[in-house]
């Protein structure tokens, strides 16, 4: 542990000392499923007017456009909300990008809607860790050293709307602002609930096959019938029969079929796949041509791909290992541990390293049990982690990286 200057000092005090607390409970009582527009456009409206104390330009920007294969098999515009971005002193010889997600994955009908104290410093409820806490922390930090002045600072946030359904309509405006970012930092919770950074991650991909077959009576005439709903389970078997260590595939849907006297001509089949390395994302993608191929040709039906690898894999290169260890310097220096391990989720930070730009992307709040009616935030990390950010950006923009 070594001394703060006066200046690093006064920051960390000043993001400690900032209501976060008051800023997750008011946000996380709102509703922001990835689906629920309404309620994204309600926390987005709150989210934006807490930034405006920041300086630069402040939007909330269209998502791009995107289609998804419904049930039927048909592509299908999907709506997203907007996405928050700010823009501060982008002439500023030290450019860095800061991002989070005001969605979660809490459906506006999903039981889990409600704040609760679980025991003394831990509030359980949907998107306090996952990561309204995160957005408040990032905010905390820059809002304590732009009032210490850092005129050779300039940076971009942007809080998106669709995070948790793999950021399809915030993917373009987040390479955009990453594009010559000396290094980012994501706001999502800590990989443990002792502080520990996810470090690699693998990627991940999302995709639908259509599988169109042929109808016909079950009892009369099977034999002319093309069973399309057999044909999407032959290819799911195949698909998880080919996962190994770099590649994990989870089919995990098929939609389709119909009355049991009709041979179904229709399936749906989603599936996710996880490649660990850049390599294995070519060799996963040619294992669904070639499955794919035989599965058509075997069960004489026409199958469409729809779906891409959103979340390109995440190694730990150099660059990300030498900002992790700015990192973990400033966290030695305010007595706080910091470690890291590779994980298997996957988020936007995947898609900042891919861009070329050093990311650690669990600068968010201490908490567990994400994604679950079980999600807490331990409260205390909301200082702690605020002072850390703080402190990080402040030597981010002496140069330190």
């Amino acid at each position: 542990m070594r001394a703060l200057s006066t200046t690093e000092q006064s920051a960390v005090d000043r993001a400690a000392a900032e209501p976060m607390l008051a800023q997750v409970e008011a946000w996380a009582a709102i509703n922001s499923g990835s689906r629920n527009l309404a309620g994204l456009a309600t926390v987005a409206g709150h989210i934006a007017d807490a930034f405006a104390a920041l300086p630069g330009v402040l939007a909330l920007v269209d998502p791009t456009p995107v289609d998804e294969v419904d049930n039927a098999g048909r592509s299908a515009p999907r709506d997203h909300g907007r996405n928050l971005h700010l823009k501060v002193r982008p002439d500023a010889p030290v450019q860095l990008l800061l991002t989070g997600h005001m969605d979660t994955v809490f459906a506006v009908d999903h039981p889990f809607q409600a704040l609760t104290w679980l025991e003394d410093g831990v509030l359980g409820g949907p998107g306090v860790a996952d990561m309204k806490g995160g957005i408040a922390v990032m905010l905390a930090a820059l809002k304590a050293v732009e009032a210490g002045g850092i005129p050779n600072l300039g940076y971009e946030v942007i809080i998106n709307s669709d995070e948790e359904v793999g950021s399809a309509g915030s993917a373009a405006l987040i390479a955009a602002s990453a594009r010559g970012k000396r290094a980012a930092l994501t706001y999502e919770p800590s990989a443990l609930p002792d502080g520990t950074l996810a470090g690699a991650r693998p990627g991940s991909g999302n995709f639908s096959f259509t599988v169109r077959g042929r109808s016909a009576h079950a009892g009369r005439n099977p034999e002319d019938g093309r069973n399309a709903l057999l044909a999407a389970a032959d290819l799911a078997l195949r698909l998880e029969a080919a996962k190994r260590p770099g590649l994990n595939i989870n089919p995990a849907r098929i939609d389709g079929g119909g009355p049991t006297n009709v041979v179904p001509d229709l399936a749906i089949l989603r599936v996710n796949l996880r490649p660990a390395t850049p390599d294995d994302e070519l060799r996963a993608k040619a294992l669904i041509e070639a499955t794919v191929a035989t599965v058509a040709a075997g069960h004489d039906v026409a199958i469409a791909i729809h779906g891409s690898f959103g979340r390109p894999p995440k190694p730990m290169t150099p660059e990300a290992e030498a900002l992790f260890t700015l990192v973990k310097q400033a966290g030695a220096d305010l007595g706080q541990a910091i470690g890291w391990q590779a994980t298997g989720g996957v988020c936007d930070g995947n898609n900042i390293a891919a861009c070329g730009v050093p990311v650690v992307d669990t600068m968010g709040v201490r908490g567990g049990k994400i994604h679950s009616p079980q999600e807490y935030l331990i409260a205390d990390s909301l200082s702690e982690r605020a002072a850390l950010s703080a402190l990080t950006l402040l030597r981010l923009a002496d140069g330190r990286l």
